[in-house]
C-alpha cells in the first residue's frame, strides 16, 4: 500500500507590533545614527536633495543630474527611503519627503546639521575619554591641543569658522531685539557685555540708544580680532581672561552687565566664580542680565532634545566641564554667588529663552 506523502507548509508567525519590537527598531535607528548623518550629508554633497526639489526623477535621470554611480544610488537611496528622506511611487519616480526638505529650507535645521558635520563629528568619538578626563579630548586630538575651543577660534579653518559662529548667534541674536527693550527701561549710561564675540550686542546697543556706552570684555585673541571693526568711540574693549584672577576694572561702574549664552560655557563652579566677580564690579543700582535657553523652559521636545545634546558638544569639544542648564540650577548658582534674581523674563525670542534680571543681594553684601 502506497503511503500518502505529508506536505508541511512551514510559514512565518506573523509578527505583530509591541513596545519591545518598536524599541528594537528604535535602537537599530541609535545603533546606526553615525550613518544617518552620513547619508544625509552625502545627498546633500551630491545635490540629491537639490535635484529632486527642482522635479522628480527617476533613478537613471538622478544618476545623470548628480553624477553618481548607480552603486551610489542603490546603497543611498535604499538607506535614505527607510530613513524617511526620499520615497518612490508606483511608477519608479522618487521625490523628496518633508524631512528631506527640512534640510534644504530650515534654518535652524540647516545650522545645527553644519555645525555637528564640520564642528563636532569627530570629536564625537571621543565622549567617553572626555568625561573621564574632564577635558574636550575630541578638540585635543583632531583639532587643537587648547584648554578650550574659545582660544583657538580665529585659527579654526573658514568653514569651521562659518559653521561655529553661525550656530553661535543664530538662536541668541533673535532676541535682542526683546532684550534691549528690557534692559534700556532702566536708561543705562554704561553696560558691560561679557563674552561679546563677534559684537552683535554692541552694534544692537549703539543703534538702539544713541547715548549709551559700551565696553565689551573678552579674551585678548577675540579683542584683537574684533575691535577695529568699531568706529564708534562710545564702544572699548577689555581683554581679559574671566576665569583669571584679576577684578574686573571699569573707570564707571557699569549700570549693566549683561551675559547671553556665556554662562553655559562654564562649569558650576566657574559659574559662581564669574558671578561673584561680576557681583564686585557691580554697584547696588546694577543690573545683570542673564540670557540662556534653559533646558527646562522648552515648548517644543525637539529644542529640548537639542539643548541637552549641545551639553555633549560642550563635553568633548568646547572645554570638557560645562553643559546646557536648567533655569533651576542657574537660579540657585545666581543665590550661591550673593545675588538675586529680581525679574524672569520667559519665551524670549523664537526660541524660548529666558532672561535673568539680578541685583546684587543686600543681605549678602551687607
Amino acid at each position: 500500500m502506497e503511503e500518502k506523502s505529508t506536505k508541511f507548509k512551514y510559514k512565518r508567525r506573523q509578527r505583530g507590533s509591541s513596545k519591545t519590537v518598536d524599541s528594537l527598531t528604535e535602537a537599530q535607528k541609535i545603533a546606526f545614527a553615525p550613518f544617518t548623518f552620513q547619508v544625509v550629508a552625502a545627498m546633500l554633497e551630491f545635490g540629491v536633495f537639490s535635484s529632486l526639489n527642482e522635479s522628480p526623477k527617476t533613478k537613471k535621470q538622478i544618476i545623470d543630474a548628480c553624477n553618481i554611480s548607480e552603486y551610489t544610488f542603490d546603497a543611498l537611496f535604499e538607506a535614505a527611503i527607510c530613513i524617511g528622506l526620499v520615497s518612490e511611487d508606483e511608477n519608479n519616480i522618487f521625490y523628496n519627503t518633508k524631512l528631506a526638505e527640512a534640510f534644504l529650507f530650515d534654518e535652524m535645521t540647516k545650522m545645527n546639521f553644519n555645525f555637528m558635520r564640520d564642528i563636532c563629528y569627530l570629536g564625537a568619538s571621543e565622549l567617553i575619554e572626555s568625561f573621564k578626563e574632564s577635558r574636550p579630548v575630541g578638540l585635543q586630538k583632531y583639532f587643537f591641543e587648547t584648554p578650550t575651543i574659545y582660544h583657538i577660534l580665529t585659527k579654526l579653518n573658514p568653514v569651521m569658522q562659518k559653521s561655529w559662529y553661525e550656530f553661535d548667534h543664530h538662536y541668541s541674536d533673535d532676541c535682542f531685539g526683546e532684550v534691549l527693550k528690557i534692559i534700556f527701561e532702566n536708561n543705562p549710561k554704561y553696560i558691560c557685555d561679557i563674552g561679546g564675540n563677534t559684537g552683535k550686542f554692541e552694534h544692537a546697543c549703539l543703534e538702539y540708544d544713541k547715548n549709551c556706552n559700551l565696553i565689551m570684555v573678552d579674551l585678548p585673541e577675540n579683542i584683537e580680532k574684533i575691535k577695529n571693526l568699531f568706529a564708534d568711540s562710545r564702544c572699548s574693549f577689555l581683554s581679559s581672561d574671566i576665569l583669571s584672577s584679576a577684578n574686573l576694572s571699569f573707570e564707571n561702574t557699569p549700570d549693566a552687565f549683561f551675559m547671553s549664552q556665556f554662562l553655559d560655557c562654564f562649569s558650576k563652579e566657574q559659574i559662581k566664580f564669574i558671578l561673584k566677580k561680576v557681583a564686585k564690579a557691580s554697584s547696588d543700582k546694577t543690573k545683570i542680565y542673564i540670557l540662556e535657553p534653559f533646558i527646562d523652559n522648552q515648548e517644543y521636545s525637539g529644542a529640548a532634545y537639542s539643548l541637552t545634546h549641545i551639553s555633549l558638544y560642550f563635553t568633548c569639544m568646547a572645554n570638557g566641564c560645562s553643559k546646557m542648564y536648567k533655569e533651576t540650577d542657574m537660579k540657585e548658582l545666581v543665590k550661591d554667588s550673593g545675588l538675586k534674581v529680581q525679574k524672569t523674563y520667559y519665551n524670549i525670542g523664537k526660541y524660548d529663552y529666558t532672561l535673568l534680571e539680578c541685583v546684587k543681594d543686600e543681605m549678602v553684601s551687607a
